[in-house]
């Protein structure tokens, strides 16, 4: 059963694909309330709109302004900086999730998407 939807943590979920968005709130909206956005430049004005999420999820492979130069952008933005990022990412390689950590993620989960490890890096 859902909680509260007030007291829930807020995730932010971003990715270009709405089938991925889809299985991102299913896994999750019972623990979380859920905002997505599909476009790099729509993450970073959700992410400093209140209210403020807990958590954002990020895809890296995405039209216009990849998910790297979001999380840089965020890093640097006094109102974002303090929200952690996990990178969800087709992106395998050890440069890839090196790269994602030093841009200021917290953690890097590669697709596809595993259920129980999402839920399990998003709870911790």
């Amino acid at each position: 059963m859902a909680q509260n939807d007030d007291l829930r943590p807020l995730v932010l979920a971003v990715d270009d694909t709405p089938e991925n968005l889809a299985l991102i709130a299913e896994l999750l909206r019972d623990d979380y309330r859920i905002r997505v956005a599909t476009q790099g430049v729509d993450a970073l004005r959700l992410a400093a709109t209140a209210p403020i999420p807990d958590l954002i999820l990020l895809d890296v492979m995405m039209p216009g302004m990849n998910g790297f130069e979001v999380c840089e952008r965020l890093q640097d933005n006094a109102a974002t900086a303090g929200i952690p990022v996990i990178f969800l990412t087709a992106l395998a390689s050890v440069e890839d999730e090196r790269h994602g950590l030093q841009v200021g993620a917290v953690d890097y989960v590669t697709k596809p998407i595993s259920p129980p490890i999402l839920q399990a890096r998003v709870r911790t």
